[in-house]
């Protein structure tokens, strides 16, 4: 099963992403922890 996270050094200084992305998953994260829905973030 391939991964949905991706770590690279040369990617957002090494955190982790979304595969395919540049959007760290720190940030999904904080959206979530916020109260947004899935659909939302996704937006």
């Amino acid at each position: 099963m391939e991964s949905r996270i991706h770590i690279h050094p040369d990617i957002c200084n090494g955190r982790p992403v979304i595969a395919g992305t540049r959007i760290p998953v720190q940030t999904v994260m904080e959206f979530l922890g916020s109260g947004d829905s899935i659909e939302e973030v996704i937006e």
